[in-house]
């Protein structure tokens, strides 16, 4: 069996061959630069391989979801030149944001037509009936995306956020356009509703269990497999779901002292705030609602054919949680 960076190497150079077609005519040459900044940068594309192998898990031709699988990769490219505008990141992929490099009205600009390139990928590619529903599915993973970032934004400073008004909000901002990557593609493959919808569900468990492992990560891994300081989260006054378990089990004094250290955003408070997280066991909380997320996710697949995508797309939901960074 391949290494699943292996299997995503190889499935998204179709995905990159697709998006350098689309954005090459791409005018004047520094919005073109600018654009192609992110995309050029790495990351490990695991978006547009989940919809690469979700049309061949149910039989389709990986060329009719070439342009679907291109759409997810721009759309995740817009959202993060514009998350780190809306953050004032000044680093992503290990290189300068593209607004540091040309300034945020050009990133800006960046971000708008790669979006738009997004919907050129998908119309460009297929029959026209499948194109029409996959369509529908990435436009609402848009939307889902704008609504889980304002979501995100309004609890800030919110201190009695649910795990399940949580949960709805790393589904939309995260799991949402991994969710429409694995379901567009499944259905330029022809799948069945059956199919379609459990290529839908898997792609929603192993988002939720992505995103609180990345939450998980930020607590218990090193700065140098980070890339960042450790507890950045928590210097950040961010909501993760070890901050809302801390604060729905902590007595009264260690939920005012956590409450407090996140309104501070002090690097140097990190550790008090993971002693509380240890004290509530909330630190290991998440780390099994990830795993019972990416065992739902493989369940899911049991719905299809034996095949080498299938067992590509269990290595995959397995590999959300052996991530370091």
């Amino acid at each position: 069996m391949m290494e699943v960076t292996d299997i995503l190497r190889r499935y998204s150079a179709l995905a990159d061959e697709k998006i350098g077609e689309v954005i090459r005519d791409i005018t004047p040459e520094t919005l073109l630069k600018a654009s192609e900044h992110l995309i050029t940068a790495g990351g490990k594309k695991i978006r547009p391989s989940l919809a690469l192998l979700s049309c061949e898990a149910v039989g389709g031709n990986l060329d009719d979801a070439a342009g679907v699988a291109a759409a997810i990769e721009l759309i995740h490219t817009f959202s993060l030149i514009h998350d780190d505008i809306m953050d004032d990141d000044e680093m992503r992929r290990g290189e300068p944001s593209v607004h540091v490099i040309w300034g945020e009205p050009m990133a800006i600009l960046a971000g708008d037509v790669l979006f738009s390139k997004a919907f050129e990928a998908v119309i460009k590619n297929g029959d026209p009936s499948m194109v029409r529903e996959a369509l529908a599915v990435v436009v609402d993973s848009c939307v889902k995306i704008c609504e889980g970032q304002a979501l995100d934004m309004g609890f800030e400073e919110k201190f009695d956020v649910t795990e399940e008004e949580y949960m709805e909000m790393i589904y939309k901002k995260t799991a949402a356009l991994i969710a429409a990557a694995t379901k567009a593609g499944a259905i330029m493959g022809s799948g069945t509703p059956e199919e379609v919808s459990a290529l839908e569900d898997y792609g929603k468990f192993i988002g939720l269990a992505f995103q609180i492992h990345d939450d998980y990560l930020d607590v218990v891994s090193d700065e140098e497999s980070l890339g960042k300081p450790v507890g950045s989260d928590i210097a950040e006054g961010k909501m993760t779901l070890m901050v809302v378990k801390a604060l729905e089990r902590a007595s009264a004094e260690d939920r005012e002292r956590l409450i407090s250290i996140l309104q501070a955003k002090d690097q140097k408070l990190v550790s008090e705030a993971i002693e509380i997280f240890e004290r509530y066991d909330s630190i290991n909380y998440a780390h099994e609602v990830a795993l019972d997320h990416v065992r739902m996710a493989k369940e899911r697949l049991m719905v299809l054919e034996d095949s080498d995508a299938r067992a590509a797309l269990m290595r995959i939901a397995d590999f959300v949680l052996e991530r370091e960074h």
